[in-house]
C-alpha cells in the first residue's frame, strides 16, 4: 500500500493531535464530586436549592440556589451523560453567593449542588426533578 505525500502529512498531523489533546471519558457522579471536592466531606445543608418537581421540557429546567458564605458552587445532574452541569464562582466582592440558570436534563434524576465554603469546608442540597415527555405526566 503506497501513500501520497499530501496522505502521509494527513495521517501525521491527525497522529499528532491525538497524542496532544486530553481525551477523558465520561465522568461519573462521584467523580464529578471528588474532583471539585478534593475527596473532602459534603455535609447536607447549608446550601438552598430550588427547582421544579415537574418538568416538562428537560431542555430547560430552571434552577436557583443560595449559598450563603460560598466562594463556589458546582452543580451535578445525576442522570446525564456528563453529570457536571455548572461551575459559579464568587469574587470577594459578590454581593450575595446566589444563581439562577437553566440546565438541560437528560431524564427524570436528581440535581445537586455543592458548594465550597469559605473555610474550606463543602455544603450540598440535592432536588429530585421529574422530566415529562410532552408535560403528560410520562
Amino acid at each position: 500500500m503506497e501513500f501520497t505525500r499530501r496522505e502521509t502529512l494527513a495521517i501525521g498531523a491527525g497522529a499528532a493531535a491525538l497524542a496532544v489533546l486530553p481525551i477523558r471519558g465520561m465522568a461519573s457522579v462521584d467523580e464529578e464530586i471528588a474532583d471539585f471536592t478534593g475527596g473532602a466531606e459534603v455535609v447536607e445543608g447549608g446550601v438552598t436549592l430550588t427547582a421544579p418537581e415537574i418538568a416538562e421540557n428537560g431542555n430547560t429546567v430552571p434552577i436557583s440556589f443560595d449559598a450563603p458564605g460560598a466562594v463556589a458552587v458546582r452543580i451535578i445532574a445525576t442522570g446525564n451523560p456528563s453529570p457536571k452541569v455548572a461551575t459559579v464562582n464568587f469574587g470577594p466582592l459578590a454581593g450575595n453567593q446566589s444563581c439562577a440558570l437553566r440546565i438541560r436534563l437528560a431524564r427524570t434524576q436528581d440535581v445537586l449542588a455543592i458548594a465550597k465554603m469559605a473555610d474550606g469546608s463543602f455544603k450540598s442540597a440535592k432536588v429530585a426533578v421529574k422530566v415529562t415527555i410532552g408535560g403528560c405526566g410520562g
